[in-house]
């Protein structure tokens, strides 16, 4: 039985990432500092949970470790904005400290996910050998962390990249700071979208277990196939503009259009082709912008999500975190 290592274990995608693994037989360690709480795991008797900081835990946890999946981070841009120098700590410094140590105890695989979001501006179709152009804190740590793990890479020690598309669906670790989640909330509330200005922006998507999907695969593909090498993560039927998303979003819940417009014109704007991963590893998504809008809309109609849940919005969660003196 193979051992992974999954760092922010507790987070968004990690509270559903965990479950998965364990299902398919993995053993996991999961390793998050729970600022969200310690109840999004199950009990299982493969799974051991672990409460310490990439930048500090001992190395000897790695011990007998097959794969790390890295997934700690401060996610998402306003959060990286909050203290840009602990982002670059933690999200860049922090993970290539977990990569070195990683390939310093002999673990065997070490999977990055990092963000489409390193493309930044973009007016074509990009793929993993279009240029980058990160334009906040949180992409260009991630770029940056990207490029150093790519480095420690040989043939004893795997690095695959993953660059995921915004994500959305339900965790038990909600976020509904995320496009998706954030136009099924806005309905749910108050029967409006809200939509980022001014909506002509693209943006490629993926369902949180098409994710978890990924992973495996980058965790089970042959090394010859997968080291050393960037796949980004997601379908390209999913790549829509914001506007066109929220339509879509309110004709698969069954409620009328209506929106408002929220922020400053977004600067981010790129289309992703996802044939690399496709072709390389056979990865095809099962959800649609469709099935996660349902499944969270039927979450929040049954009282299994919570809106006003503070915890759902990551930024106002730290802002609360740090305003009572947590060292975040």
């Amino acid at each position: 039985m193979k051992q992974v290592l999954v760092t922010g274990a507790g987070g968004y995608i990690g509270s559903v990432l965990v479950p998965y693994l364990l299902e398919h037989g993995y053993s996991v360690i999961a390793l998050d500092r729970f600022f969200f709480g310690k109840d999004k795991l199950p009990d299982h008797k493969n799974l051991s949970i672990l409460e310490d900081d990439i930048r500090l835990f001992d190395k000897s946890i790695l011990k007998d470790v097959d794969v790390v999946v890295d997934l700690a981070a401060l996610s998402n841009d306003p959060s990286g904005e909050l203290d840009p120098v602990k982002t670059w700590s933690i999200n860049y410094l922090g993970r290539f400290r977990v990569a070195v140590l990683s390939k310093l105890m002999g673990v065997s695989r070490y999977v990055f996910p990092s963000s489409c979001s390193v493309y930044g501006f973009q007016d074509e179709v990009v793929d993993e050998n279009s240029s980058t152009n990160p334009l906040t804190t949180y992409a260009k740590a991630n770029l940056k962390a990207e490029q150093e793990s790519l480095i420690l890479s040989d043939d004893k020690f795997t690095v695959v990249i993953l660059r995921f598309a915004t994500v959305y669906g339900f965790s038990p670790r909600m976020r509904f700071d995320l496009a998706i989640n954030g136009m099924v909330k806005g309905f749910f509330e108050n029967g409006k979208i809200p939509i980022l200005r001014d909506g002509t922006q693209w943006r490629p998507f993926v369902h949180i277990k098409d994710i978890a999907k990924a992973v495996r695969l980058a965790i089970e593909a042959p090394s010859e196939i997968v080291n050393g090498e960037i796949f980004n993560v997601g379908s390209d039927e999913q790549n829509v503009q914001i506007f066109n998303l929220a339509q879509r979003v309110a004709e698969a819940i069954g409620i009328p259009f209506q929106y408002e417009w929220y922020g400053l014109p977004d600067h981010r704007s790129y289309r992703v082709s996802f044939k690399k991963i496709r072709e390389k590893l056979g990865f095809s998504t099962d959800y649609s912008i469709e099935d996660g809008a349902i499944e969270i809309w039927k979450a929040l109609k049954e009282k299994k999500l919570y809106p006003n849940d503070p915890k759902t919005i990551t930024v106002e969660w730290y802002k609360k975190l740090i305003k009572e003196g947590v060292m975040v």
